[in-house]
């Protein structure tokens, strides 16, 4: 149940300040949806926890130790990018079970683990379907299930539902919600239901900063 602060983070792209002055705290096991417009930095602000960009200045502290200098796939943070970004050359259960691959876990250890992850996002079954193949709500449900899978300290999504029929929609949200109860969660989306579903709290991105 890792706790996640951003403190005074600040952006720039060239003369552009993306983000200036933001701290967010969220506390062990605790989901926060973050809203704001298109182009307020939302996105920005995952990558930077996610170490895939790195601030100018400001620090990102998980469970309290100090990740801002540490790399992406040392800082125990599993990400759901909105276009899910699955690797197309593997099947769906080795999607799944990268994390535990980079992890070093045995090939049998790797496989219960992605079997029960696909039965928790509801796709048992799907070991060795192409994921070229799925629909998009089956594809959402790979990628969450391939972030959880690697036992993430903190898990970032970005607009993870976008895209899919509101029936279809509503629906994810719901098991969306429960899955992410015991894991410390930062989601970025414009939909307010979809933030009071999903999170245990909503925060304005206007709102962070100092």
């Amino acid at each position: 149940m890792s706790s996640l602060d951003v403190t005074d983070v600040r952006v720039a792209f060239g003369e552009v300040v993306v983000l200036d002055g933001v701290s967010l705290h969220i506390a062990g096991n605790e989901s926060v949806a973050l809203l704001g417009p298109s182009g307020s930095g939302k996105s920005t602000l995952l990558r930077v926890i996610a170490g895939i960009v790195a601030p100018d200045a400001g620090t990102v502290v998980v469970d309290g130790i100090d990740v801002t200098a540490v790399a992406t796939h040392r800082r125990g943070i599993g990400m759901v990018f909105q276009d899910n970004q699955l690797f197309p050359h593997l099947s769906t259960l080795d999607n799944v079970t990268f994390g535990p691959l980079m992890a070093g876990k045995p090939k049998r250890d790797r496989r219960e683990i992605g079997q029960r992850w696909l039965d928790r996002v509801g796709l048992a079954g799907f070991d060795d379907r192409n994921v070229t193949e799925l629909s998009g709500g089956e594809a959402k449900r790979v990628a969450l299930a391939r972030a959880l899978a690697a036992e993430p300290a903190v898990v970032l999504l970005d607009e993870p539902l976008t895209g899919l029929d509101r029936e279809l929609h509503d629906r994810l949200a719901v098991d969306l919600a429960e899955l992410l109860r015991t894991v410390t969660t930062l989601l970025v989306t414009h939909d307010p239901d979809e933030a009071a579903v999903v999170a245990d709290r909503t925060v304005l991105l206007a709102d962070l900063v100092g």
